[in-house]
């Protein structure tokens, strides 16, 4: 019985469901996502300085970006597991942030973009965990796709980001 739903992850009694990919071609993918964490100037000297009380924040944030894009059909339900081939975590202090880039990569079925948004909000609540003594009101802002690359539908790049 074919789908006659426009929404592609609900079936026609409105079921939740997986998508079959079966069908499409295997081509190679890529995302580019980012966000903040928006924190204190006292923070980012202090990370500057390696000077946090739990240890190096830079390091354990990308290491659990890295983990959570690993992880993300585990956490977002309609998912499908893919073979991740690329995760890159880029950290920039500011003023008053840490900015989190996050690439990720593929040669799958489908799309890595919610890999590379699971990779920022995972890095984004490790460098909480690791700054909230200093600043419990430390916060994750702006998490969002820039750029996906590949599939059916080819590239597209964020309006405001088209620079």
């Amino acid at each position: 019985m074919p789908d006659r739903s426009p929404l592609t992850h609900v079936d026609e009694t409105g079921a939740a469901r997986m998508v079959d990919v079966s069908a499409k071609d295997i081509s190679a993918r890529r995302a580019t996502a980012a966000g903040r964490v928006a924190t204190t100037p006292e923070v980012i000297a202090l990370l500057r300085a390696d000077g946090l009380p739990k240890g190096d924040a830079l390091a354990v944030a990308r290491l659990a970006g890295i983990m959570g894009a690993k992880r993300t059909p585990d956490l977002i339900p309609l998912c499908h597991p893919i073979g991740l081939h690329g995760v890159v975590i880029d950290l920039e202090l500011t003023d008053s942030a840490v900015e989190i880039t996050a690439i990720t990569k593929t040669a799958d079925r489908t799309g890595v973009e919610m890999e590379a948004l699971t990779a920022v909000a995972t890095a984004g609540l490790a460098m909480i965990d690791m700054i909230k003594a200093v600043d419990p009101a430390a916060s994750i802002e702006n998490v969002r796709v820039l750029r996906k690359e590949g599939g059916k539908t080819g590239d597209w790049v964020r309006p405001e980001d088209r620079r």
